[in-house]
């Protein structure tokens, strides 16, 4: 089954996630919660890349490496489509390497699938 991911819409969708679970590591701080009237084909996913992080390229470029770590993760059926997420880069998202970090987002995202 191919997945698409879908951002989030509005902006009582961030403040409700907000307001859900979080799961935090070295990399990033992951939001989730279930949503109402959610299509359960597609996977809700946000992510947030603060201005302290840097400029907006190296912003966007952390964004693309997080978008595909759960892309390559989802291939791995390691994601539970009921929630909705956001991630919260931090800082040693850019700097660490590729395959160390989405190890540990692959074992958070385990955590949630329970």
């Amino acid at each position: 089954m191919k997945s698409k991911i879908v951002s989030l819409s509005n902006n009582a969708e961030f403040l409700s996630l907000l307001n859900g679970k979080k799961i935090s590591n070295k990399y990033s701080t992951i939001f989730y919660k279930k949503l109402k009237n959610k299509n359960y084909q597609y996977l809700n996913v946000s992510f947030v890349a603060k201005k302290k992080l840097g400029k907006a390229v190296l912003r966007n470029k952390i964004k693309r490496r997080l978008r595909n770590m759960l892309n390559g993760i989802i291939k791995e059926k390691e994601v539970n489509f009921e929630y909705c997420y956001l991630f919260l880069a931090k800082k040693g998202v850019f700097d660490d390497d590729f395959e160390k970090i989405k190890g540990i987002l692959t074992s958070d995202l385990k955590k949630i699938k329970k």
